[in-house]
Formats: C-alpha cells, sequence, structure tokens
C-alpha cells in the first residue's frame, strides 16, 4: 500500500509538539515539586509547635488527598497557592500534549493504512501513551499530582530515545505482521505493559519512601523523598495497578500464541520474546501473590514488582534488538 508522506510528516510533528509539550509540563510539575518542599516544612514546623511530643519522631505524615494543609505558616500557605497553581497547569499541559501524543498516533496509522504497530518506534509512541492516559486519569485528584515529574522525566527519556534511536520511516510491514492479529495481540500486550509500567514507578517510589521515612529524611533522596505522599498510599496504587496488569498482560500473550498457532503452525516455541513475555506475567502474578500473603506485605512484595518492569524492559529492548529470534523483526520495518 502506498504511504501518505504529508499524513506522515503530520504524526512526526505532532509527536515533536507532544514531546516539548511534556517538558513544559515537567517545568511546570518540577515548581510543584518544590514549592511542596516549602508546604510540608511549614506543616510539620506548626505541627511539632502545637505536639511538642512528636518533634523527636519528626512529625507526621501529610495525607495526600488532604485538600488543605490548615496548619502551616504565612510562607506555606503562599506555597500552598503556587503548588496549586502550578497543579493545575501541569495537567492542563499533559492532556494538551496527549491530545497531540494520540493525533501523532493516528496519522501514524492513516499515513500507512494500517495499525501503527508495525515497528519499535510505533509501538514505544503507543505505549508511551498508554502510560500518559492512564497517569493522567489516576492523578486526576490534586493531591496526587506531585507524583508528576516521576513520571514525565521516564516518559521523556523513553519518547526520546524512540524518536531519535528508534524512528523508522513510514512504510507497510513486514509479511510476517500483514495479519489481523497485529492490532488484536499487540495493542493488549500495550495496554497490560502501560499498566504494569504505572505499577512498577509506584512501587519504586514505594521503596523510596519506606527508605526515608516522613519526617526523617536525609541528604539527596531525603529531599526528593519529601514531598512524597506515605509508603502506605503508594504502595496501594501500585497494587491495585497489577491487578489490572496481570490479566490484560497475560491475554496479550494467549492472543499472541494463537496468532503464532496461525503463522507457524504452533502456539508455542520458547522463542526469546515470547519466553521473557511469560516470565514477566509469572512474575506479575507473583507479586500480586506475595502482595495478599501475609509477612510478604513490605518491601520485599515491591522489589518483585520492580524485577517485574525491569523484566518488560528488557524484553522490549534487548530482545528485540539485540537477540536473534522469530521476533527480530520488531524494531524494523
Amino acid at each position: 500500500m502506498p504511504v501518505d508522506q504529508t499524513l506522515s510528516n503530520y504524526s512526526d510533528l505532532a509527536f515533536q509538539s507532544a514531546f516539548v509539550l511534556y517538558v513544559v509540563a515537567l517545568a511546570a510539575s518540577a515548581v510543584l515539586y518544590t514549592r511542596m518542599q516549602t508546604v510540608v516544612e511549614s506543616h510539620r514546623a506548626r505541627t511539632a509547635e502545637r505536639t511538642p511530643v512528636l518533634v523527636g519522631a519528626g512529625g507526621p505524615d501529610i495525607p495526600a488527598d488532604s485538600p488543605a494543609l490548615p496548619e502551616v505558616d504565612g510562607a506555606g500557605q503562599k506555597a500552598q497557592r503556587q503548588a496549586t497553581k502550578a497543579a493545575g497547569i501541569t495537567q492542563a499541559l499533559v492532556w494538551l500534549a496527549i491530545v497531540f501524543h494520540t493525533a501523532a498516533v493516528i496519522l501514524r496509522g492513516l499515513a500507512t493504512q494500517r495499525f501503527p504497530l508495525g515497528n519499535l518506534y510505533e509501538y514505544v509512541l503507543t505505549i508511551t501513551l498508554g502510560v500518559m492516559i492512564i497517569i493522567a486519569v489516576a492523578l486526576t485528584r490534586t493531591s496526587w499530582r506531585v507524583l508528576w515529574p516521576w513520571v514525565l522525566t521516564p516518559m521523556l527519556a523513553l519518547m526520546f530515545y524512540g524518536g531519535t534511536k528508534l524512528y523508522a520511516e513510514s512504510a507497510p510491514v513486514v509479511p510476517a505482521l500483514q495479519s489481523h492479529w497485529l492490532p488484536i495481540h499487540v495493542s493488549t500486550v500495550s495496554i497490560g505493559a502501560s499498566i504494569g509500567i504505572v505499577s512498577g514507578v509506584f512501587s519504586l517510589l514505594y521503596l523510596l519512601r519506606m527508605w526515608q521515612t516522613p519526617g526523617q529524611e536525609k541528604g539527596v533522596f531525603g529531599f526528593l523523598a519529601k514531598p512524597l505522599p506515605s509508603a502506605k498510599r503508594l504502595d496501594a496504587l501500585a497494587y491495585k495497578s497489577a491487578i489490572f496488569t496481570l490479566p490484560v498482560f497475560g491475554l496479550g500473550v494467549v492472543l499472541g500464541a494463537i496468532w503464532a498457532e496461525s503463522a507457524w503452525g504452533r502456539f508455542w516455541g520458547w522463542d526469546p520474546k515470547e519466553t521473557m513475555a511469560f516470565v514477566t506475567w509469572i512474575l506479575y502474578a507473583a507479586y500480586l501473590h506475595a502482595r495478599a500473603t501475609a509477612g510478604w506485605k513490605d518491601y520485599r512484595a515491591a522489589i518483585i514488582n520492580i524485577v517485574a518492569l525491569a523484566s518488560m524492559i528488557f524484553n522490549l529492548f534487548f530482545i528485540n534488538l539485540v537477540v536473534s529470534g522469530l521476533h527480530s523483526y520488531a524494531g524494523l520495518n
């Protein structure tokens, strides 16, 4: 099929516009994060003054769903207003960027007259869009938007790498991918992987908060952890995300097996990519099991979730670009 180069160019332009908007949103979220540093310090100082017994303990944690922090001084109130404004700007910029990001995906598909999932660049383009939509919905509550820098930074790094090192010109896919199973299998895996990435990020933040407990933060990592919600809330977000990851990603693996039987005459062949996908699914199952098991509801379960995230990233890049197998074409048109 002929490629509409004009639409392809518009897709690239939309991707670049989305990237710039995400960068500006990251800057706004950085302002939010630094202002929350002042708010937290002010809140703890006022609380310590009113409850002297807490001085040695460093003060209580701030509820992540608290709509306001009345126990702050004048500087804290000013910082709170600035943080609220920066949070609104960040959210608005992210949604605007998502519009351009979505346009980039749609235009890429229209340009090639197929689902835009034929190479690794298009997969990265799609999976980052999935992550941003999921996070934007999850962080609708203003008090959770302090997490934006921790999401935008890795997503921008992934988009930059995808748009530079993995970029592929719009073109028809290789014969092996010319199947109606392509959008069904890859889109399902993309959705599951997107949710899994979100879950893994929250588990990383959970470990950071466990290490740097509220009121006892030290050093650079303590400075970074100070505005974060409690470890309990971060762990809950990671767990709820993983609950959706397991069935969706697992369905994607099953659909891939069905496609494999249609294309290669067997459901399973222990190809490197399908093997690592299965290992990743097992790790998510192990995380949910550990998370529901008494005695494992701590950092050990979170480590399993982070290993699952690492496995997914390893499968995305190393298996696609380095290891030779039946899925080696995934990085190229």
